[in-house]
């Protein structure tokens, strides 16, 4: 069993258990799940965006622990000022440290920014969920998904007003994108081995379709990889370990944010 699996046999247990919890009705009675959600695609695409997905993430699978100092709000508020286009805040606790609650501390301090829940999506009920603590935009990672089960749950998503990220790592998942996908992001790590080429996404990006705003994932570490990406269509540039094994996150994102320039 791959690490993968082991994640995905794992978040099988803890949405059970939440269900168990909390149930749809009341996750649909949280003041987050009322409000409209802002649109990444639409900030992607707005003329002078950064483009930078900025991610709180405090440990990885790959990378053990990276940053327990620094308080989700202090970080993603920074983050924004500095001009990032996105938060992603990892909601997956056993794997990558992260909580519903820093999702909901995020979405209090950044109120118009679009905001990514980082999770293993593989129930609908995750969707709801996000919605209601706050989130803007779901994560479905082809690699873990079938087919259908990939179609409904971003069907699931539009019908609440969440973009869909279609995350791939390979041709054959582009074939699980789907109508219901706002933006296909290409992770340079493979899940399996965790090996880092940003070249996944340049030789991927020929086979993206247009409609589908692109962005690149893992790896990314300065401006000189970023405009090379941007040479080849990508809008979106999803960052954490970079910028979170530093003290200061948000000074890290600003510099970075300056170096890429227009």
């Amino acid at each position: 069993m791959n690490i993968l699996d082991k994640i995905i046999a794992t978040k099988e247990n803890e949405v059970a258990k939440q269900k168990q919890k909390v149930n749809v009705e009341q996750l649909k009675k949280y003041p987050g799940f009322a409000r409209k959600c802002n649109s990444l695609k639409e900030n992607l695409l707005s003329p002078g965006a950064s483009g930078i997905i900025a991610e709180f993430k405090q440990k990885s699978p790959s990378k053990g622990e990276i940053n327990f100092a620094v308080k989700v709000e202090e970080v993603t508020k920074a983050y924004t000022q500095a001009g990032a286009s996105c938060l992603s805040v990892l909601t997956d606790y056993e794997y990558f440290g992260g909580t519903l609650a820093n999702l909901a501390k995020a979405r209090e301090v950044n109120p118009t920014i679009p905001i990514l829940r980082k999770d293993f999506m593989i129930d609908s009920y995750q969707i709801i969920e996000a919605k209601a603590y706050g989130a803007d935009v779901i994560l479905l990672i082809a690699a873990c998904l079938e087919k259908n089960q990939a179609l409904e749950l971003a069907k699931c998503a539009k019908t609440l007003g969440l973009d869909v990220l279609m995350e791939i790592h390979n041709a054959q998942e582009l074939d699980i994108v789907n109508d219901y996908v706002d933006i296909v992001g290409v992770n340079n790590r493979n899940l399996k081995t965790f090996e880092v080429s940003v070249e996944t996404s340049v030789e991927l990006s020929k086979l993206i379709p247009d409609n589908f705003v692109k962005i690149s994932e893992s790896g990314l570490v300065g401006a000189t990889e970023i405009n090379y990406l941007k040479e080849h269509g990508f809008k979106g540039f999803l960052i954490g370990e970079t910028f979170m094994k530093t003290a200061d996150p948000g000074a890290a994102c600003k510099k970075l944010i300056e170096e890429i320039g227009d």
